[in-house]
């Protein structure tokens, strides 16, 4: 949290106001699903677990007023354990039904006594939760106030230099000690009403706002000027504003004194949008209420992150969407096809929901036919953010097997086994699985979650993906590799569009493309490598279309994942083999 200086002394800050050009957003993941707050429908990336917990929460409490109880989302619980694991950043789209809104912030008044704000600030998070409505008692703790909603706070004003500072605080804090949002830019210090500042409110805070749109296509557009370095709140209106507040002589203009805000607090209110009561959480989920969503709440969001040009990321999850629930299918589909069609991520599919069978599992794994997802059964049971055993779909944990192999390892080394592959936060499995069960698992294309005798915890027993055809992309790891190759491969030959189709311009491609799969070799991800870019593939003709080839051949490493002991009992004094 940045510093509000009180005593005479030095206050250097930055606002990031970059963002005119803004690339993808990238991050290591993605998961959709349902959150406690945050913004609806707007990707938004994290880097750690806290900063997911102040933006989108981690629990919640639903039910009757006899019969309340605390429940987590999968979203949170699958965030947490991809972080824990060595994760570094993920992107989190969140899902709703019904319509949110933002909550806006109590009146912000000036000393000319008028009733009209002087600004009005939004929150990004949308949903009752942020309302923190309500008087003040003589604490200063709001009626509403909650951990997961803000209050705001104008202090430090200064008519001499015509700044003030803005505090957002959390809803339950209270005057006497203050509880600051712990996210990026909760303070925000020499704020100013004139617009040709650079400490201008609406500058400093940022006024951008997202909204979805799914005609022609799936896209974010945007309203507002600046884009904040902020993940809690916008400017959604200055009524007010001190063009040239200082004089030619450094005094203020005595006509805008009186329009700065006055040192105040309050609270946040109006927002719209409520968790669905008495929702199906953990094992209890059905195919018309999964965590309070069908399937068909999901597929904006699949849509959005289709688009490989604004989202790249090289795993995805949906924790809660199941296939074989008849509302979720055809978003699990949809899901498998963008990852097919963008061709650098895979699905972690779950099929079944709880309590089904090796059979059932096996059935639903067969009629999929992809090396761009895999699944991985059966279900598991850990302990959530509020503190309860409950059982979750293996995807939720999955994602986080996936960030420790990477954190060990490389993408192209197999997430599974009990060097990479222990899920050491899962209490337990929901079943014990036999070699016979595993082996029909294996052999569906169904990766075992596997409990065994002496080790700790349970561990992923297989790496296959979703593809009926034996070939070396019915591997997990091999497909990761690939996906890691034609990403970089692939940014490489962006850099290249619309240069001379010449010998030098080819040659530049080689240079950045053979050390690199040299140092994949070197990795053990490669047995063999060959790239070929030369005159051979690059005829006249060929260059005459505008046109530049690339054929690049690959002989990925094998996994060994059935070792053969044989063991020879030979008499006293025979004699071994050489």
């Amino acid at each position: 949290m940045a510093e509000i200086l009180l005593s005479p002394g030095v206050l250097a800050s930055e606002t990031d106001s970059s963002f005119i050009n803004a690339g993808p957003v990238t991050a290591g993941a993605a998961i959709i699903g349902p959150t406690v707050k945050g913004p609806v429908e707007i990707p938004t990336v994290v880097t750690s677990y806290s900063q997911y917990l102040s933006i989108f929460g981690d629990k919640f409490t639903s039910g009757s007023v006899i019969n309340q109880q605390q429940y987590a989302y999968f979203t949170s619980t699958a965030v947490a354990n991809y972080f824990a694991n060595g994760g570094n950043s993920i992107i989190v789209a969140r899902v709703v039904t019904g319509s949110y809104t933002s909550a806006t912030s109590s009146l912000i008044l000036s000393a000319s006594g008028t009733t009209t704000p002087v600004f009005i600030l939004e929150t990004i998070s949308q949903g009752v939760i942020m309302n923190s409505s309500g008087s003040e008692d003589a604490a200063g703790i709001l009626a509403n106030g909650t951990v997961d909603n803000l209050r705001w706070q104008i202090a430090n004003v200064n008519t001499a230099s015509g700044t003030f500072d803005l505090l957002i605080r959390k809803g339950n804090d209270t005057t006497s000690t203050p509880a600051y949002a712990t996210a990026t830019g909760t303070t925000f210090g020499n704020l100013s009403l004139d617009p040709y500042s650079d400490r201008f409110v609406t500058k400093v805070i940022g006024d951008k706002k997202f909204n979805l749109v799914t005609t022609d296509g799936y896209y974010l557009q945007s309203t507002g000027s600046y884009l904040g370095a902020n993940e809690l709140i916008r400017v959604k209106s200055v009524n007010i504003t001190t063009p040239n507040y200082l004089l030619s002589d450094g005094s203020p203009n005595p006509i805008y004194t009186s329009s700065l805000p006055i040192a105040d607090s309050g609270s946040f209110g109006g927002a719209s949008g409520t968790i669905k009561g008495n929702a199906k959480f953990y094992d209890q989920i059905s195919n018309i209420d999964s965590q309070g969503l069908t399937g068909g709440c999901y597929t904006n969001m699949i849509n959005l992150l289709s688009n490989r040009d604004s989202y790249q990321y090289n795993v995805i999850l949906a924790p809660g969407l199941v296939d074989i629930f008849p509302s979720h299918t055809s978003d699990v589909n949809l899901i498998i096809s963008n990852a097919q069609n963008r061709g650098d991520n895979i699905y972690i599919a779950d099929l079944v929901g709880y309590g089904s069978s090796t059979a059932a599992i096996v059935t639903r794994a067969q009629q999929k036919n992809t090396s761009y997802a895999a699944t991985y059964w059966p279900w598991v049971q850990v302990i959530d953010a509020t503190g309860q055993q409950v059982w979750v779909p293996a995807s939720t944990m999955i994602a986080g097997v996936y960030a420790y192999n990477d954190s060990v390892s490389e993408p192209w080394f197999a997430p599974a086994g009990i060097n990479r592959g222990g899920i050491s936060t899962v209490l337990t499995a929901e079943r014990m699985l036999s070699s016979a069960q595993r082996d029909t698992l294996y052999t569906g294309k169904v990766n075992p979650i596997a409990t065994f005798p002496n080790t700790p915890g349970v561990v992923v027993f297989g790496q296959k993906t979703l593809q009926t055809r034996a070939s070396a992309l019915d591997r997990v790891n091999v497909r990761r590799l690939l996906i890691a190759v034609k990403s970089y491969i692939s940014q490489v030959a962006n850099t290249l569009v619309f240069e001379q189709n010449t010998a030098a311009t080819r040659n530049n491609f080689l240079a950045q493309v053979n050390p690199y799969l040299e140092s994949v070799q070197q990795r053990q991800g490669l047995y063999a490598f060959k790239v070929i870019m030369d005159d051979t593939n690059n005829t006249p003709t060929v260059i005459d279309q505008n046109q530049m080839v690339g054929q690049i051949y690959l002989q990925p490493t094998k996994t060994a994942e059935f070792i053969y002991l044989n063991f020879n009992v030979t008499p006293t004094g025979a004699t071994f083999p050489a």
